[in-house]
């Protein structure tokens, strides 16, 4: 049976500016107040009281000027004697800039006819979205600005200008950048047809295409007419409309082609040169609030453009890497490459896959990295062309809701000023009749380790009873839940404090570890009793100074 009495708590920005007061919309079914409990970490650091009035309040609180850093929010909705009748949790966080943390999202819908702009960020927001992609708002990929209000697309989905400004608007209220996607080298055959010189050639006279005489690839080398002519095309929409900066994509192939006058093209030394320019076109118009984004399609060409202007390493998966364990292989290898930019990977899984779903965000989020797949109102990315997304069901969403939360809540220990150290210290962590250093994707529990000041976070992700090791293969079971599993860590540096925390239950607050310190063969160690681990436990070791 449903109770009576019910809480609701959301954050009112996707995240707060350092001095900015932090504020949240309480909404609740009977009680008279709200005890709110905020917490940093695995340590209390403020309790407030708000009375209700006709159900609804406001909270507002100021944290420290300190950033980046993530709070945890707590809320008990009260009776008139102050007994609890029920309770919710949130998170937030304090950043300089969304690029510190860019928990990436997307949008793919432009009609005219669109009026939930407002719902839509709200949606956002209770996610902490703080970027959005504007998948295929162009008028076409060459010619990004429609002359009209009103428009078709290539594939004749109609849009409005209007709606793009609307959406945009409504993103920067709640903190939220708006990145518009751009193409690299696609062109309309008709805009080929009129500079058949710009294009990418595989031979004499062969331009390259994409799709079924769909669009044509043009040369995107740095002194190119092509090139010259898409960076006046980023400066004549960025004049237009208040994006704050551009989105990079590519389709992977081809890797190497030929010049109109017969002169080798390599795109892994093109394209780094051409996200250089971009990001002079987007400071120039933005200043350093201005963001590139480039998508290295299936990992290619990340050497090259991992350390190139732009603000992220992001990276759509695809073959051959299919395992669980090769998302973080390849968070960590772009982190290396990228000198610790943040690491954003599209890997998309149908929702209605949930355990694929809740096994490749653990890992993604495990590893630092974050995860392009939340944004149109109750969607889920399930495709390269994003309108064919997929709907969570409430489960789902639920689910996905405190995976958000706990990203948010403990990002100064799973990412920001955190590096990764697995290669060298996930062997460190034993648990008793456990499989933990299997390189496959199944039958273990893997060991992903992030370092920072005197601390190292070790997270478990339970691999144990899958069916497959594959994130894109349909799982039609979740992991075996594990209980009272003994934990040994061996460390030389002395443990002041330990503790745990999981997304998996109701419950996101850190638990304090009662461990022991001592010895074994292998040298200095610490011991405990992990309760439980179903998909994702994460256990930190806080260091004496």
């Amino acid at each position: 049976m449903q109770s009576e009495y019910a809480v609701h708590v959301t954050p009112d920005k996707a995240f707060f500016y350092p001095g900015e007061p932090a504020t949240f919309s309480i909404s609740a079914i009977g009680g008279i107040s709200v005890r709110a409990t905020i917490t940093h970490l695995a340590d209390e650091v403020a309790t407030l009281n708000v009375p209700l009035a006709q159900g609804v309040a406001t909270l507002t609180w100021t944290p420290p000027v300190q950033a980046p850093r993530g709070y945890g929010l707590t809320v008990w909705l009260l009776d008139d004697q102050g007994s609890v009748l029920a309770t919710d949790t949130t998170a937030f966080d304090v950043l300089i800039s969304w690029k510190q943390a860019p928990r990436y999202g997307f949008l793919s819908q432009f009609d005219p006819g669109r009026s939930n702009f407002e719902e839509t960020m709200d949606w956002a927001v209770r996610y902490h979205l703080n970027g959005l992609q504007f998948y295929d708002w162009q008028y076409r990929h060459e010619n990004l600005l429609s002359p009209e209000e009103v428009y078709s697309d290539l594939l004749g989905r109609r849009m409005a200008l209007s709606t793009i400004a609307r959406l945009i608007d409504a993103a920067h209220a709640h903190h939220i950048a708006a990145m518009p996607y751009t193409a690299i080298y696609g062109a309309s055959v008709a805009f080929y047809q009129s500079h058949p010189d710009w294009a990418l050639f595989s031979g004499p006279g062969r331009p390259y295409e994409f799709g079924d005489n769909f669009l044509i690839i043009m040369d995107p080398s740095p002194d190119s007419p092509w090139t010259q002519h898409l960076m006046g095309e980023f400066a004549r929409v960025l004049h237009r409309l208040p994006f704050d900066g551009i989105h990079l994509d590519q389709y992977g192939a081809p890797k190497v082609g030929f010049n109109a006058a017969g002169e080798r093209v390599d795109l892994a030394e093109a394209i780094p040169a051409f996200i250089n320019q971009t990001a002079e076109v987007v400071r120039s118009r933005r200043g350093a609030a201005g963001a590139v984004i480039f998508n290295a399609v299936g990992n290619w060409p990340v050497e090259t453009v991992a350390p190139a202007d732009q603000d992220t390493v992001y990276i759509e998966v695809w073959e051959p890497y299919r395992d669980f364990v090769d998302l973080h292989r390849l968070i960590a290898q772009a982190e290396s490459l990228g000198g610790r930019k943040p690491v954003i990977i599209a890997a998309y899984i149908h929702p209605n896959h949930a355990h694929n779903v809740r096994l490749a965000n653990a890992i993604i989020f495990a590893s630092g990295g974050y995860h392009l797949e939340l944004g149109e109102p109750g969607a889920m990315l399930a495709d390269p062309y994003f309108p064919k997304f997929g709907l969570m069901d409430e489960e789902l969403q639920a689910v996905m809701r405190h995976y958000y939360d706990f990203l948010v809540r403990y990002e100064e220990v799973l990412s920001l000023d955190t590096i990764d150290v697995t290669a060298s210290r996930a062997a460190a962590l034993s648990m008793a009749g456990v499989e933990t250093q299997k390189l496959c994707s199944r039958d273990k529990v893997a060991v992903i380790v992030r370092q920072g000041q005197d601390f190292e976070t070790f997270n478990l992700i339970n691999l144990l009873g899958i069916d497959s090791g594959r994130w894109d293969t349909p799982l039609f079971k979740g992991p075996a839940a594990l209980v009272d599993l003994p934990i040994t860590i061996h460390t030389d540096r002395p443990v002041a404090r330990a503790w745990l925390a999981s997304p998996d239950g109701d419950d996101l607050a850190a638990q304090r570890i009662t461990f022991k310190a001592g010895a074994n063969d292998a040298g200095a160690c610490v011991t405990f009793t992990l309760p439980r681990l179903d998909y994702w436990t994460m256990i930190v070791l806080e260091y004496q100074p």
